[in-house]
């Protein structure tokens, strides 16, 4: 029985640990633009207690916030952008602080180009990027009118919980991710915002109402692997006597 009790202490234990560490991983970016929380989901175990089960990215949006800078971006409704890797291949991202590369390239605040590539020839300035995602911008020859320089496309998933997280709020697309859906925004894509930054969305009281719970759990389980020790280093001692 005591081992049983230590196995389940264990187990829970274990999946508690991952929950804190979820926990606050949130916590420490309810300040980074367009993060998406995680959650931990957990199962029961045949011999009782419960295991780590899942964990995945809630998309629900952040709040957005005005800073008229005008390559600040932000995606009133479904989509993400789309931005080019080193290795060439696509990674999506609700983070639309952008900005201009040593090429005129738009990029990431990590450097990753936008998908597809806009590039902003020389002497162009006060850029304009409508809820269309179409960027416009003046030149110093016709300064009286915006001329078109490229376009920017979202993408949508079926199921944007599937995708998995590489970090730096990347997301891969993944086969549970569902059908992905590229165009234009706002044909069935949200629309651009420009000027405007998606907040995370991660609410404090409740991650730390969360963290306060799972601590409490977790020292519980501590005590129930400390109690089950000392069962079983009794049961030793009396082998040991008899």
């Amino acid at each position: 029985m005591s081992i049983r009790a230590l196995m389940t202490a264990a187990a829970g234990g274990r999946a508690l640990l991952h929950q804190i560490d979820l926990i606050s991983a949130n916590l420490a970016n309810v300040n980074t633009v367009g993060y998406k929380r995680g959650r931990a989901t957990f199962a029961d175990l045949a011999f009782g207690g419960a295991r780590l089960q899942s964990t995945e990215n809630l998309f629900d949006a952040g709040k957005l916030r005005a800073t008229q800078r005008e390559l600040d971006l932000a995606i009133e409704g479904e989509g993400f952008f789309r931005v080019l890797l080193p290795d060439q291949s696509v990674a999506f991202t609700r983070a639309g602080n952008l900005a201009l590369d040593g090429d005129g390239n738009l990029a990431t605040a990590d450097g990753y180009l936008v998908d597809p590539p806009v590039t902003v020839p020389p002497g162009f300035s006060k850029l304009a990027i409508d809820s269309a995602g179409l960027v416009q911008g003046v030149h110093p020859e016709s300064p009286d009118e915006l001329q078109p320089i490229g376009q920017i496309e979202l993408t949508k998933f079926q199921n944007p919980s599937g995708l998995q997280s590489t970090g730096s709020n990347l997301f891969r697309a993944t086969d549970a991710a569902g059908e992905r859906i590229d165009g234009v925004p706002g044909r069935e894509l949200g629309m651009i915002r420009q000027g405007h930054l998606e907040q995370s969305n991660v609410d404090p009281l409740r991650e730390l109402a969360d963290l306060i719970q799972a601590q409490r759990a977790f020292e519980i389980n501590s005590r129930m692997m400390q109690a089950a020790d000392e069962i079983l280093q009794s049961v030793n001692n009396l082998r040991r006597k008899s």
